[in-house]
């Protein structure tokens, strides 16, 4: 890696826009661009109903990534100095183009509920492969929205070419090379990530055409390069290698650091997403939790929650988030307990279909406070729903480390940190750059300077700082999560 700087580009395309970051071997951000997605492409049409225009999709990356790479030139360098680029965005999202890569109605998105009863018609027909790698389908699983969509509106599947994610859709416009994606994507596509193959059930007993489902790859391997058409979109330098990208849970994971046996990264995001490294595959016979095959070869556990930071714009959109978040700590430990789900259904670290988030007061006292008091309750209960989900992941055999790293927009709260730091009772390990454009980047380093995925993110993440517990809280939220598991146990979400 000596001689002339080598730099990567690593693009995100998440639930509320895209980002793109331009970074060295080293992991040093040089520059860096946004775009936010229109605030109808992020809202629910009705419930159960979440669908985005792939067309906003398009037009967010190229502004993201064209204002990177104006900013990059801006500080002296020319686009032919970036080496490689790769991308990451959301699991389970169901994406239908054309031979020419052009969209087909709309993306299904992976909150999308409306799959809820296709499912245990997956679930019966992928019984074996099910158990074979520890997984339940259910309806964030893009192979449950194919099999529900088959049903709804078949016209749709006929005039698809390919059945894609998120990631492979920025891929391939910007190489224009249709048809592949990973194998991190493929897995809730009902891909055998084992043996490496589409099981002969999704075209035997589901019908669904297996012709249109796409070429797998590890996250990090080629896929083509850069076109003329999207280096005028964008800035960057036709012929540029674009490599196979990850959902956005791993590439969070590898931007958090998380990338030796036994440690698990927390990506607070619009949700929670836990993931882990682990030697051996980590079966869950309730579908909870399932395993992504590590782009070096080794499984990374994980599991997403339907809670998350959402709660927090969803609820407090109107109010003041620094002055809150600045007062959180005084308040805490509240007397609220609070279960931040916005919308209804839970998938880790229960399943609970009709799952419906509470506020709870203690004795006599309203289950509502002032704002200031309720916003620390709900940073609150977003920890008590994370212990929850370690607890439950070493209930299911895997390791767990005294640390844990941590990723996505939640890290930007200190006062969130250590919250979750002291319900945890685990350090906090928090990255310069906790975001999925830098897992992304990452990727892209597999073939622009380091031999392996793994080698890439040890030498590209810079540690900021850790977040250790409180020890004198430690009895206090002990006895507030015990509330908070009571409550959930009356609901029904757990046993």
């Amino acid at each position: 890696m000596g001689g002339m700087t080598v730099y990567v580009l690593g693009i995100d395309l998440g639930t509320q826009g895209a980002r793109a970051i331009i970074v060295d071997l080293a992991g040093r951000v040089n520059a860096e661009g946004t775009c936010a997605l229109p605030a109808d492409q992020v809202a629910a049409a009705e419930p159960g109903r979440f669908e985005q225009d792939p067309r906003q999709w398009r037009a967010a990356v190229y502004r993201a990534v064209g204002d990177a790479v104006t900013a990059f030139i801006a500080a002296g360098h020319a686009s032919s100095e970036i080496a490689a680029l790769s991308a990451t965005g959301t699991s389970g999202t169901l994406c239908l183009v054309d031979d020419a890569g052009e969209p087909v109605g709309p993306a299904i998105m992976y909150s999308d509920t409306r799959a809820g009863a296709a499912a245990a018609g997956v679930q019966a027909a992928g019984a074996e492969m099910a158990d074979k790698l520890g997984i339940g389908y259910n309806a964030s699983y893009a192979l449950c929205k194919l099999a529900w969509l088959a049903r709804q509106a078949p016209e749709r599947l006929e005039r698809a070419r390919w059945f894609l994610s998120p990631t492979d859709l920025v891929l391939g416009w910007l190489s224009g090379a249709w048809g592949g994606t990973d194998w991190t994507n493929a897995l809730k596509w009902g891909y055998d990530v084992a043996d490496l193959a589409w099981p002969a059930f999704i075209a035997r007993d589901l019908g669904l055409d297996a012709a249109k489902l796409p070429q797998v790859q590890a996250p990090g391997s080629p896929v083509g390069r850069v076109t003329p058409a999207a280096a005028e979109a964008t800035g960057l330098a036709a012929g540029t290698p674009v490599l196979a990208g990850s959902t956005d849970g791993t590439a969070s994971q590898l931007a958090s650091g998380a990338v030796d046996i036994g440690d698990w990264n927390s990506t607070l995001g619009t949700t929670l997403v836990l993931k882990g490294v682990s030697r051996a595959l980590v079966r869950d016979p309730l579908g909870r939790l399932y395993c992504h095959r590590h782009p070096d070869g080794a499984w990374l556990p994980g599991a997403a929650s339907s809670t998350g930071a959402d709660c927090l714009a969803q609820r407090f959109d109107a109010a003041d988030l620094p002055a809150l978040n600045a007062a959180a700590l005084e308040l805490c430990p509240t007397d609220l307990i609070v279960y931040p789900l916005v919308r209804r259904g839970e998938r880790f670290p229960f399943l609970a279909p009709d799952a419906a988030g509470f506020c709870l007061g203690l004795g006599d006292k309203p289950a509502c406070d002032d704002p200031a008091t309720s916003y620390a309750a709900h940073l609150e209960g977003l920890a008590y729903v994370e212990r929850l989900c370690y607890e439950v992941v070493a209930e299911l055999g895997a390791a767990v480390g005294e640390a844990v790293f941590v990723a996505g927009g939640g890290t930007h709260s200190a006062s969130g940190l250590q919250i979750r730091a002291d319900v945890l009772g685990r350090r906090l390990i928090v990255p310069e750059v906790p975001s999925g454009a830098m897992g992304a980047a990452i990727l892209a380093a597999r073939g622009a300077g380091y031999a392996t995925v793994t080698a890439a993110a040890r030498g590209m993440v810079r540690r900021a700082r850790g977040v250790a517990p409180r020890p004198a809280m430690r009895g206090a939220y002990d006895e507030r999560y015990g509330r908070f598991l009571a409550a959930c146990r009356e609901r029904g979400y757990l046993p």
